[in-house]
């Protein structure tokens, strides 16, 4: 066991790693020193503490999940790509043998290109999965009954395989012989 005079103070602790950290700086390039230190040696960043006002309410955590679940829906829907292309809702091919037409979800053979029910159908599917792996986190909480774990267990890999199985199912429909 130390005595009292062996162990460090907390000064002397602050002194030594206040050191090694100026040994450190001294080891650095010095262009990216003088990019470092050169900008705060004139200017100073102002001491704020921003607040809220009063009137403004912080948002639940569920409406902010709603909204980032949403932005994600739209990112991975190709909502942007359907509001710059407008391409059609759904396409349509004739059938050689009879000549009747038949509508077509799936533009197939273009993998830059979708129509707008393609690309919500994939964004439900990547939803889906992302919900069935909340389900399964939320099946691991021991405070929660055992029928209600199985549940929530269940769904969620259900709702994950599901959402694996459609989506390859549309790569193959979209790219024919993938992964064949």
């Amino acid at each position: 066991m130390r005595t009292k005079s062996d162990n460090p103070t907390p000064g002397a602790a602050a002194a030594a790693t206040a050191a090694t950290a100026s040994s450190d700086l001294d080891s650095f390039d010095p262009v990216l020193l003088l990019l470092r230190f050169l900008p705060y040696s004139f200017l100073r960043p102002p001491r704020t503490r921003l607040r809220l006002p009063s009137s403004v309410v912080l948002p639940s955590p569920m409406t902010v999940f709603s909204l980032l679940l949403l932005t994600y829906f739209a990112v991975v829907s190709g909502l942007v790509y359907d509001v710059i292309v407008e391409p059609p809702g759904i396409g349509s091919t004739q059938d050689p043998a009879t000549g009747t037409v038949r509508p077509i979800v799936f533009l197939p053979g273009r993998v830059n290109g979708q129509y707008i029910i393609e690309g919500l159908s994939s964004g439900f599917m990547f939803v889906l999965g992302g919900f069935g792996l909340i389900f399964m986190d939320l099946a691991v909480d021991r405070h929660r009954a055992r029928s209600t774990r199985l549940s929530f267990a269940m769904f969620g890999i259900s709702a994950v395989v599901i959402a694996y199985l459609m989506t390859m199912l549309f790569i193959r429909i979209k790219i024919p012989g993938y992964l064949w």
